[in-house]
């Protein structure tokens, strides 16, 4: 994607239900409420399932990713996952 094309302008990465993996280490920043800003909400690695897909700023997509182990939805941007497992 270059810097003048729009995220949204294209369709999602992932859909509802997709099956996806943290790339990297997911911090409160202040938007988590009941958690400190910095604590950890999703450590890299972990799984979770995409439940709903949002905007941010009207120029990008955020994924609500439950991590069911933690019990925490966590709104994520498509740099910080990847798919772990296509949706037949």
């Amino acid at each position: 994607m270059q810097l003048d094309e729009l995220e949204l302008d294209l369709p999602p990465v992932f859909e509802i239900g997709t099956k996806v993996r943290t790339c990297k280490l997911i911090r409160n920043d202040g938007t988590y409420p009941g958690q400190e800003i910095g604590a950890t909400l999703a450590k890299k690695g972990e799984i979770g399932y995409v439940i709903s897909i949002g905007t941010f700023l009207q120029n990008s997509y955020i994924y609500a990713v439950h991590f069911i182990e933690k019990g925490f939805i966590v709104g994520c941007r498509k740099k910080e996952l990847e798919a772990v497992e296509e949706i037949k």
